[in-house]
């Protein structure tokens, strides 16, 4: 709590970027007022720089994410879909640029029969985005909101493209390109998906990020898989141990994931780096049709990763649970079913 907080003042920009450069941490209302000030395009640009730079200096608390995510919920745009799916993202700014492991993961996940609701945005600090490959492929970012939510009975999938159902973010997207680094909304992005699903899979670029945002939904009540990968990679990958955090019932449980004790066999950076969106919408394409390779076996294991998050039950070792899905995704992928629900969407989006 800052001294703003303390003493019962209405915050000011000045006093809270003065608090952040004091080291002091916001509470819950002065992150909801700052979110308030820069999603209702009242605050200077200057001012929104300062602020995102100087609290990603400082390091950001759970009680600030909770905070900031939760007004950024409040003023999205209404979602009319179901909250009983699962969503799978990276926070990006790992620098990596690999291909888009977790667009790849949906479509396995909701070929395993299990709904998905994406929340995404174009690229920010990596080279291409959920959006951007989507596009590529075909997918109107731009259908009119009730198609994108109908399409999760429809075919199992829905993508949330953040630019429509966080309109107020047109303020914040200039200066974030600007600035050119990771800030919090790297982070809050994942934590707000108009849709609150019940399920979440993060991959974070940071390990001391990660449990904030995992603390963030043990607040709501929410089972999430939230990780940082070898290498700070915001996916879990073949490459080296994952660190984990499991919230599930408003607890936490840290565990780490080798690569021996997965049913899969361990791969390299290079194998799964990216390039452009056409690029990597070639190898979504590819992927769906069958093509084998460390990418398949990168999105298997993420895609498990959501199939498990779906699961209430969090009783058993991680490990087994993850091995027990890895087959399950495969078969989504053998049968064929992620690639209709690629071909069925798109198509049922332009219809």
């Amino acid at each position: 709590m800052s001294n703003t907080e303390s003493a019962g003042a209405q915050p000011t920009w000045k006093s809270l970027i003065n608090a952040i450069e004091r080291h002091e941490d916001l509470s819950y209302d002065e992150a909801a007022w700052a979110m308030r000030e820069m999603m209702s395009g009242l605050a200077d640009p200057v001012q929104v720089a300062a602020f995102l730079v100087g609290l990603h200096t400082k390091g950001e608390t759970a009680e600030e994410l909770h905070g900031l995510s939760e007004q950024m919920l409040d003023m999205a745009e209404p979602y009319g879909g179901p909250r009983d799916a699962v969503d799978i993202v990276g926070t990006g700014g790992d620098q990596h640029n690999t291909v888009n492991i977790s667009t790849m993961a949906s479509l396995v996940i909701a070929g395993a029969g299990v709904k998905v609701v994406k929340h995404g945005n174009r690229a920010s600090s990596s080279s291409t985005g959920s959006a951007d490959a989507l596009e590529r492929l075909g997918l109107p970012l731009d259908a009119p909101a009730a198609r994108v939510e109908a399409s999760v009975g429809e075919v199992g999938i829905s993508f949330l493209f953040a630019n429509t159902y966080h309109p107020a973010m047109r303020y914040i997207g200039p200066i974030r390109k600007t600035l050119g680094v990771p800030t919090v909304f790297n982070y809050l992005g994942p934590l707000a998906n108009p849709a609150r699903v019940a399920s979440s899979v993060i991959g974070v670029s940071s390990t001391r990020i990660a449990p904030l945002m995992a603390d963030v939904f043990a607040r709501r009540g929410d089972h999430a898989l939230v990780f940082t990968g070898p290498l700070n990679l915001d996916e879990l990958s073949l490459i080296g141990p994952t660190q984990m955090w499991e919230a599930h019932d408003g607890h936490i449980t840290e565990s780490v994931i080798e690569v021996a004790d997965l049913d899969l066999p361990s791969n390299t950076l290079a194998d799964i780096t990216g390039k452009d969106a056409q690029f990597n919408a070639e190898v979504i394409q590819r992927v769906m049709a069958g093509e084998s390779g460390p990418i398949r076996d990168t999105v298997v294991l993420n895609a498990a990763a959501g199939l498990v998050a779906a699961e209430k039950e969090a009783s058993s070792p991680l490990t087994d649970r993850l091995n027990a899905a890895i087959s399950r995704a495969q078969d989504a992928l053998d049968s064929g079913r992620a690639e209709e629900v690629l071909t069925s969407w798109i198509r049922f989006l332009k219809d």
